[in-house]
Parts: C-alpha cells; structure tokens; sequence
C-alpha cells in the first residue's frame, strides 16, 4: 500500500525536509506544493535542494510522488480572459518543477465556472491543457474530483470526461479522487465505495485513476461543502476509508492525506500533524477513537 500525506516544503532544506518529514510519519509516499498554495510564488530550481531531496527519497524508497497545483489558479474562468495566459505559463512550469523533484503526478483543481456556466469552463480548461501539454512530458495532470461549493466544475465523473475528451495528449492526463469531495458531490464512498469504482472505471477508465487524497469529511453525503476531517472522525468514517486505503484494485495508486491538524490543549494556536498516527491506524486497519484527543495533549 503507497500511503503518505501533504508534506511542507520550506527552506531552508526545501525537498529535502519534505522527504524528512514524510519519513518522520512513515510514509512511503508524499505531497508537496512547490510553493504556497495561496499564491503563484515560487523557488528557482537550483534553491529547492533538489539532487540532496531526491538521494533522500531515493535511499528510502519513496515513490509515486505528487506535486499540487496552487488553487488560485482558475483555467475555467472565462470572465477574466487576461488571467488565462497566467495560468497556462504557470502550469507549464509547475510540469518542469513536478519532473525535476521526480513527481509522476500534478493533482490540479480544474475550476469553478464563475458565472458563465460549466460548459464554457470545462471547454476553457480543456484548452488551457492543450496549451500545456507536451508529448514529452512526464509527470500526468491529474485533474481533482471536487466537491461542488461554488460554481466549482470537475464535480462529477463526466464533468471531467467532458475535458478529457477535448484535450489532444489526454494520455498525459489522470484523475485525483478527493474522498471528502467526491463524497460531499453525492457519490456513495461511505457505503457503495465499490459502486462509486464501477462508475468511475464506467465513465473514465480505472487506469487514469493514480492519487487518491483520503480524507473523511465533515459533512453528509451531497452536501457540496468540502471540509476536510480526520480519519474517522467524520461522516465516512474509518472503515470505508480503511478498505479504500487497503483495496486491491488500487494497490498501486499513492493515498495522500490532507486532513485537519490537531491543536493542544493548552495551547490553540499551536497545532501538531495527525498524519502518523492515521498512517499506522490505516496500516494496521485499526481505528484509535482516541488518537485526536492525544494528539491534542502531546508534547510536540
């Protein structure tokens, strides 16, 4: 099983304390955002600690890396052509930076429509990836499930069909399966997880399925919120999460981690990662009622 979580990536060690920190959690996968995800910021190449980060990864058996796209950048909004060009020379270079830390997969959320409905931003989107996409290029744009807040697109398995459908090089392009958004966009992922595979296998081909962000969510199914929970701790709950995580036809696919950190006790603004103790709760398939509230308590 690849499991692992988002990692941050800072200087001053950059790859390479991403790589630490995904080892401290006993990942044997990773996340990262090449920069802030609020905004288009970014490091050169040669101040990312690169060749140290990638030895790192190398010695310790990581793969199926994933980089995520920056959520500002909104190739579905046709009302604002002049941002367009922006996000099409940004993503361009996020494919040099995804390749360079030896990522095989760009998560990317494909959008919301703004106003001037799905169908012209799905078209949009799907022009922007052409613009993009070389033959050449190594890492896949897996485009996100989303949850529907919004006028957010790519919240149903034939909203990002439709994209695929119209991009040239549509082999250079996957799918993230957010398990709190396809959930909170109304797909059965707590009870029918095997109905919601069919579906999608149905619509998109099980094959562009390659990350998978295991998440629980804080609301019910359809609700189109898209808030993130621990393991567990929300309306999927663990089972579910744990038979995804452990699902045979998805052995192979990277199961990254976003899930909400956990403030102390005595100290609210100080907040700790969850991501190991969820990474060994799934391993092991055994649920901790009591992980948060531990957490919560730690010296850390």
């Amino acid at each position: 099983m690849l499991i692992g979580s988002h990692v941050s990536l800072k200087a001053p060690k950059m790859l390479l304390g991403s790589a630490q920190e995904a080892a401290s959690y006993g990942a044997n996968t990773f996340m990262v955002y090449t920069g802030a995800p609020q905004n288009t910021k970014r490091k050169p190449l040669d101040e990312m600690k690169i060749p140290e980060g990638r030895a790192y990864i190398e010695e310790h058996g990581f793969s199926h890396l994933v980089v995520h796209a920056p959520y500002i950048v909104n190739l579905g909004n046709t009302l604002k052509p002049q941002n367009f060009a922006f996000g099409v020379e940004f993503l361009r270079q996020e494919v040099q930076r995804a390749a360079a830390i030896g990522a095989t997969q760009i998560t990317l959320h494909p959008g919301a429509h703004v106003g001037a409905g799905a169908k012209a931003a799905l078209h949009q989107i799907a022009q922007g990836l052409n613009e993009i996409i070389t033959p050449d290029q190594k890492p896949q744009i897996a485009i996100e499930t989303m949850a529907g807040k919004g006028t957010e697109v790519g919240t149903s398995f034939e909203q990002i069909a439709e994209i695929m459908d119209q991009v040239v090089y549509n082999e250079k392009l996957s799918v993230t399966l957010d398990t709190c958004h396809t959930n909170d966009a109304g797909y059965n992922v707590k009870n029918d997880f095997d109905g919601v595979l069919e579906e999608f296998d149905h619509v998109l081909g099980l094959e562009k399925l390659q990350v998978i962000h295991l998440n629980d969510s804080k609301n019910p199914q359809g609700s189109h919120k898209d808030r993130h929970e621990n393991l567990g701790m929300g309306t999927i709950g663990f089972e579910a999460l744990s038979y995804i995580a452990h699902h045979p036809q998805l052995e192979q696919v990277p199961k990254i981690m976003e899930t909400p950190w956990v403030p102390l006790a005595d100290n609210p603004k100080k907040k700790v990662a969850p991501y190991g103790e969820e990474i060994k709760m799934i391993t092991n398939n055994q649920f901790d009622p009591t992980f948060v509230e531990r957490l919560s308590h730690s010296e850390n």
